[in-house]
């Protein structure tokens, strides 16, 4: 267990940001027993220009013009740090060398704001917290002031990703050696890490189930008239992530079927054939506090992943929900799925998808597997991730 330290948490993802977050989640878990400066994303010269009326570029610049505080509290032990600078928009440099110098530049403008804001708070023998960013934190552990060990987390393959192949591989490599340990949401993950920290390990995820409390509302507006059965996806709709063919594909052969897919489209969704059959509906994004009361108008939920180095050792999140309510769930088959293949349907083509969808459409609904899906999902908590991070920690020190 991680205990009475000062913790300072670096992520890709502002405290400020409209989806689901690990990185915010162990942070509030960290903060029950510690003292936590959460950095948000530092504002970055091509979003100051280009965006300037966002509502999260509006915040930073605020912060940046001293209109608004930079620290802002969350709990007691939690703070937020708006940093006030801007970092140069650098990726775009095929140079490795002339990259470096540049992102150092960048790490310094950073750490500086970091080190004034631990320094108001009285942050002594930090633990610095790296979830995947390793840009703009790779030179943190030598840049922060009084950082004791540094633990980097990662989520998601990044390097997989066009954006981050130029430099990411050898600079995420760079960050996980110089690293106490490198922890992980799945094997699949820290696997990978092993290769550059031996000292990496799976750590497993964890779920805000804290909506369970409450009784879970009933179908929503949108739902009530289309025809059961209904197939439901709740979730972000990118290409990237998700098989647009598969979909189409389940819902031309199966027009019976009504697939509700929640959540925001990227372009190539807006753009997919899924617009024109009758079958398909699409909600828009929807507030978190309504998505239970969709999953729960489902009969059966999916998780259509199409294949690549980016999912395959991904932990879906959205897996744990779906199961905490009991629901038959039918998904891609991988790497990162196969500690649930006991509570789920694993599916490796179309023909798969459509015979495990209509298994679970037969499903006894007061079946024991219902039971047993919700113990399995209930057992995914942030408190035993954070543990799990302690005691590999406390090891490697030892």
């Amino acid at each position: 267990m991680i205990r009475n330290r000062d913790i300072i948490v670096v992520g890709l993802q502002a405290w400020d940001i409209k989806i689901g977050s690990n990185c915010k989640n162990m942070a509030l878990e960290m903060s029950r027993h510690n003292r936590v400066l959460y950095v948000n994303r530092a504002l970055d010269r091509i979003s100051a220009l280009r965006t300037p009326k966002d509502e999260m570029v509006q915040t930073r610049l605020n912060s940046l013009h001293g209109k608004a505080n930079d620290i802002n509290p969350v709990n007691d032990t939690l703070w937020t740090l708006d940093p006030r600078t801007v970092l140069e928009s650098i990726n775009w440099i095929p140079f490795p060398g002339i990259f470096d110098r540049f992102n150092y530049i960048n790490n310094k403008r950073l750490a500086k704001e970091i080190n004034q804001a631990t320094k108001r708070l009285g942050f002594k023998d930090t633990l610095l917290f790296i979830d995947n960013d390793f840009f703009r934190a790779v030179y943190f552990p030598e840049l922060l002031d009084g950082v004791q060990e540094t633990i980097y987390y990662i989520r998601d393959k990044l390097t997989s990703q066009p954006y981050f192949k130029k430099h990411g591989a050898r600079l995420e490599a760079a960050l996980m050696k110089k690293s106490t340990i490198v922890t992980a949401n799945s094997a699949y993950l820290a696997q990978y890490a092993q290769e550059h920290n031996e000292l990496s390990f799976d750590i497993g995820q964890g779920c805000d189930f804290d909506w369970l409390k409450a009784p879970v509302p009933g179908t929503p507006e949108d739902v009530k008239a289309i025809q059961r059965p209904i197939i439901g996806y709740v979730g972000a709709l990118l290409a990237a992530r998700l098989d647009i063919t598969l979909l189409e594909d389940i819902a031309a052969q199966m027009p019976s079927w009504n697939l509700v897919l929640v959540g925001p489209e990227d372009e190539a969704f807006r753009k997919s054939k899924l617009h024109q059959l009758p079958n398909v509906h699409f909600t828009g994004n929807r507030p978190p506090e309504q998505l239970p009361a969709y999953i729960n108008s489902f009969d059966v939920c999916i998780n259509p992943q199409v294949i690549n180095d980016m999912t395959i050792g991904n932990y879906p999140r959205k897996i744990d929900e779906y199961l905490a309510l009991g629901k038959p769930v039918v998904a891609t088959d991988t790497a990162a799925m196969q500690m649930f293949a006991p509570y789920v349907y694993l599916c490796a083509n179309r023909e798969e998808y459509i015979g495990r969808i209509t298994a679970a459409l037969q499903e006894d609904t007061q079946s024991s597997i219902r039971v047993k899906r919700v113990t399995f999902a209930l057992s995914h908590t942030w408190e035993n991730c954070v543990a799990e991070m302690g005691k590999h920690l406390q090891n490697a020190l030892l």
